[in-house]
Formats: C-alpha cells, structure tokens, sequence
C-alpha cells in the first residue's frame, strides 16, 4: 500500500474515533461494547462519559450492576431494583430533564436541553434483558433513541444465558446477534498483554494461546495479564449510514498512563511501540522522507531477478570481441552472404 493511502487511513480512522467518543454529529446512534472477564470495558465506559462530558452532553446511567453513581454520570437510574416498566419511565423523564431532582438541577438540564446539547444513555450491562428474552430487546432499546439521543451499552460475553423452556424465543435470533445486527458501532475490548501475546505466536506460526474460561482449564477463570493497567485494545467495527462497514484497532491509555507518561488519547494499535516490529518502523521512517513511494514489493523484486539481459550470453562466449549471436527461427531464409558470420 503507498505511504499516502496508509496516512490517509490513518488520519481518517482517527478522527473516526475521536468523533465517536466525543458524541459529534450523532455518528452512532447504538453504540455496543463486549468485553468479557479477561477485560472489563468499565475503563472505557469511563472515558466515554469523561468525553461526553466535556461536549456538555447530559448522561444518564442504568445501572443493573453498579451501586454508585459514576463520576461522570448527570443521572443514575437503578434499574436492579425496578421493574421494566418503571425503570423505562424513569428514563424517559431523565432523558427530558424531568426526573425528580431539585429545581436548580431540573433548570440546569433543561438548559442543556434547550441549548442543543444531546443525551447519552448508558446501560451498565444488557445481560439481564437479554435474559428475559431477545423479543422485545429491540423494542425497549428503541424507544429511547432518538435525533438527541445515542446509547452506549455493555454486554458481557462470559455470562451463560439461561435455556427457555417454554418455547417463545425458538425462532428468535441470539440476543449477541441481534445486538450485534442493532449496533451501527461495536466495541470489542482486549487486554495488550493478550493481545500482545498473541502476535507474537502468529509471528512464530505457533497456535495463538487462550486465556481465562477459553483455556478450557479446571478452576482458571482469569489469567495473568486481565485487565492491564497500562490501557485497554479497542476493536472497532463501525457501520456508515451508506452501510460500508469499517474495522480499525486501537489502543487507549488509562488516565493513569497519560497523566505519568505524557501519552495521547487514542493511537492506532500498530504504532504502539509494543506492538508494531522493528521491520515495519524502518520502513515507515524511511518512506516519510519522499513524497512518493522508492521500494519494490516482492513481486517486482521477483520478476526483476528474472530478467535475462543480453551481455549473459555474450560473456558464455568467450574473448571473441564483437561478435554477434543470432539464432534463426523456422521461417528465416538462410542467406549465405549475409547469414554466414
């Protein structure tokens, strides 16, 4: 690929994700992040609502699984003690700034509100109301979508789902699918250790290993390197109102990291110094200095190696000077005073 397409995806992919987590221009209206033991996406959720913060958008919180308000969260709705109606209602009144607060709150969100600033629902875990059944997931997610409002939700991949006995949901697709089929924007998070350990199987041609409950070992449930402190590995896969879809990986620092080391936001997780090799950094450094491409791939490199020139075949023949070498084909004419040399 020429340097300028590589810079060009780059740059492109990276105001892509800056413009998903600061919620600009509505880009994704049902945003879905799975995660699993190895990695909990709470790190993440907890720089999407940083973010969403700081563009003056009002976040309300479902919690199914969490007992404190977050620190970036408006509004917290404790949807674990509630039934599906009540906590739907709750929301719905949070999303318009009528939950029952006290009225100088009340007056800040409804000048929010007024002054344009959209809403992001955040709903800790989608596994409960999976677990009702996948008929009406679409339906209650739905409902509170709208031009001003997006939501952000986490599905944990390592929570078993109950077998249904009575039938209801035998020709309904998998609640995972049927997220995953909603979403216009997916979030798959990954330890760096992991994910770091696996390329450098592939690297070897060795198996890729597993960890945690996918090692398939008695009384494993996490390995060493689950949630790295250092930062998480973001899978993206975003689908675009003309439905191409785009797929990038990216590696976020935690808040730690970038207060002590200085770190941006977001990078690209093949120009993290961990994961890219030392090949591929010489040859971005040496492509930067031109502005067109100098190397050969190896194709070109193949068919130059074989090409015959003509002085191999005049060195085969000796010291005979200038002599000329000429084969004659099936329908040349012999001509024995220009022929014969």
């Amino acid at each position: 690929m020429p340097p300028s397409t590589i810079q060009h995806r780059r740059t492109h992919n990276l105001l892509l994700i800056n413009k998903l987590l600061s919620q600009r221009d509505a880009v994704s209206p049902f945003t879905l992040v799975l995660d699993n033991l190895e990695q909990s996406a709470r790190p993440f959720i907890s720089d999407y609502m940083r973010r969403a913060k700081g563009s003056n958008v009002n976040t309300v919180f479902v919690s199914f699984e969490t007992l404190r308000r977050p620190k970036h969260a408006d509004i917290i709705v404790h949807a674990w003690k509630l039934s599906l109606q009540a906590w739907q209602k709750e929301v719905t009144e949070a999303l318009k700034g009528r939950q029952g607060q006290s009225k100088p709150t009340a007056r800040i969100y409804e000048g929010l509100l007024s002054d344009g600033a959209g809403n992001l629902l955040v709903i800790d875990t989608l596994n409960p109301l999976c677990a009702t059944g996948s008929t009406n997931l679409a339906a209650v997610l739905s409902t509170f979508i709208s031009p001003t409002t997006s939501i952000l939700a986490v599905y944990h991949q390592d929570v078993p789902r109950p077998h249904s006995t009575s039938g209801k949901d035998a020709y309904s697709p998998a609640p995972l699918r049927l997220l995953r089929y909603l979403a216009t924007t997916v979030f798959k998070v990954a330890s760096l250790h992991h994910v770091l350990a696996r390329k450098a199987a592939r690297e070897r041609s060795h198996v890729e290993p597993s960890f945690g409950l996918d090692e398939g070992r008695e009384g494993v449930i996490q390995e060493s390197g689950a949630n790295y402190k250092v930062g998480i590995v973001l899978e993206m896969e975003h689908r675009r109102k003309s439905g191409r879809g785009v797929k990038e990986s990216y590696f976020l620092p935690s808040a730690a990291s970038r207060a002590m080391n200085g770190q941006s936001e977001v990078t690209l997780l093949e120009d993290h110094p961990l994961y890219r090799s030392p090949d591929q950094a010489t040859n971005d450094e040496s492509e930067a200095d031109g502005t067109f491409e100098l190397g050969l791939t190896d194709k070109q490199k193949r068919d130059r190696e074989g090409v015959v020139l003509p002085y191999f075949d005049a060195q085969k023949g000796g010291g005979d000077g200038g002599r000329i070498l000429y084969d004659m084909g099936s329908e040349d004419d012999f001509d024995e005073e220009e022929d014969e040399i």
